[in-house]
């Protein structure tokens, strides 16, 4: 029975999170965006002549701008699934596309942000150009945090070179988080289908809703993807307490899921504070791994000492 369970599961794992798969999503991926991108933009172009009168959008059919937004949307999903590709191989480069995430949905905003700026009034005076202001802000920075959490992360692993081979309670942890990603890609197929499905059905045929009432179409789905990433987080933080004894890597790791969580909450809010906790959630986790790497760094001294 164990041999059948494993060979499920490696059969599962090859077929939905394997290079080649990867491979293949990635070119489905990319014609989706193009074939997306060209039919929102004729869309535009037929609503701006007047062949087609719609009464929703969001603004995403005023400027041809806007157009930009359906091709980011989907290269989110493939992000979204790279995530999930990456969490058997490494929680600080699965930590980290949490980051990416959030940045492309950042930039996602900035194109209709550019779709909606009002040049004929004050700068300060229009709620739309402050928003453009406050994101284009925090992608710089949230740019440049990901950067440094990629290089710090990328100076651990040079450390690690040439160590002896993965310890068997290690392999298991592997193992265990290869069946969690097989659950996490079919929890979040389902959960995008519901997500969207939900939105288009009380866009199209729920007349008691209007489009103002209806959920900000920036937080579609990635509100409710990362309320399932907390707890995948959190289950893989109490599963490295069975796999490892390292205080540095449970609360590098603890601190991981803080920032998820404050990602989380700056759905729940809008302007500038939304920027501030993305930053700050960013910030933290960086800053969590930098002080993860100079612990890392005393260890081996340490064991010299004992």
């Amino acid at each position: 029975m164990s041999g059948k369970t494993t060979i499920f599961w490696n059969k599962a794992y090859g077929a939905l999170l394997s290079e080649k798969t990867k491979e293949r999503s990635e070119n489905t991926i990319i014609g989706i965006a193009v074939l997306g991108f060209v039919v929102h933009l004729s869309l535009i172009i037929l609503s701006n002549l007047g062949i087609v009168e719609t009464t929703f959008g969001s603004g995403l059919l005023d400027n041809p701008i806007a157009s930009i937004y359906t091709p980011f949307s989907f290269i989110l999903v493939y992000e979204v699934y790279l995530l999930v590709y990456f969490l058997p191989k490494s929680i600080t480069y699965y930590i980290g596309k949490q980051y990416e995430i959030i940045l492309l949905v950042l930039i996602r905003r900035l194109f209709k942000d550019l779709a909606q700026l009002d040049l004929e009034k004050s700068w300060f005076s229009s709620e739309d150009d402050l928003q453009f202001t406050y994101d284009i802000g925090a992608t710089l920075v949230i740019f440049a945090l990901i950067f440094g959490f990629y290089y710090l992360n990328g100076k651990r692993d040079a450390v690690k070179k040439g160590k002896l081979q993965q310890q068997e309670q290690t392999l298991r942890f592997i193992e265990t988080k290869k069946k969690l990603a097989i659950l996490l890609i079919i929890v979040l197929v389902f959960l995008a289908a519901y997500s969207f499905g939900n939105y288009f059905s009380q866009l199209f045929f729920d007349v008691s809703h209007s489009v103002d009432s209806i959920k900000d179409i920036n937080n579609i789905f990635f509100d409710e993807f990362f309320t399932i990433l907390i707890l995948c987080d959190v289950l893989l933080l109490l599963i490295s307490y069975t796999h490892t004894s390292s205080f540095r890597s449970v609360i590098r790791n603890s601190g991981f899921v803080i920032s998820t969580i404050l990602i989380k909450v700056s759905f729940s809010t809008e302007g500038i504070l939304n920027n501030l906790l993305i930053v700050s959630a960013i910030s933290f986790g960086v800053l969590m791994l930098f002080i993860h790497n100079l612990y890392e760094k005393i260890e081996p001294q340490e064991k010299i000492e004992e």
